[in-house]
């Protein structure tokens, strides 16, 4: 482990019992007034990328393991869903949004998408092997091989940046 000063640490242990959440908190410029997570949640998270087990955060806290765990997934299920949003939000605002449907061949997406853009004036600056990949692997488990499994939206932005999101 490395410490603040970036110095590795002798004993990867020794510095998780003076972890402070709150200093941790205040660190990354946390407020929870502005933030899906709850303070626990913040509180927790921090903890846990400190590298301390679930049950060391329970003693911390003074609550149960189980409970730290329930706690831990709902600030990841916030986290995600705040990522969708944003994601959501990001699509309604780029000029160019292209609708791939399941049973889609993958290599039939690069013409719908540079069609689109040369309808909205917007530059693609991906060859079409490259963005076959980049919406292969932005769409997860809705690509197999060639085959589109599931629906897709591609958008991509005024700066040509592509995004990918499954409804």
């Amino acid at each position: 482990m490395v410490a603040d000063d970036g110095s590795a640490d002798s004993d990867p242990d020794a510095d998780r019992d003076d972890v402070n959440a709150a200093d941790l908190l205040e660190r990354a410029g946390f407020d929870a007034d502005e933030s899906v997570l709850t303070d626990r949640q913040a509180e927790v998270r921090a903890l846990r990328e400190r590298g301390l087990r679930q049950s060391d955060i329970a003693d911390r806290l003074g609550t149960s393991r189980a409970n730290v765990s329930s706690v831990e997934a709902s600030a990841r299920d916030n986290v995600e869903r705040a990522r969708e949003t944003v994601a959501f939000a990001e699509a309604l605002s780029a000029p160019v949004r292209v609708e791939i449907g399941a049973g889609t061949d993958l290599y039939d997406a690069p013409k719908r998408v540079y069609d689109a853009c040369d309808e909205a004036g917007v530059k693609v600056n991906q060859t079409a092997p490259e963005l076959m990949k980049a919406i292969g692997d932005r769409a997860g488990d809705a690509v197999h091989g060639r085959e589109v499994r599931s629906r897709l939206f591609v958008t991509v932005d005024a700066d040509g940046r592509i995004r990918v999101r499954q409804p």
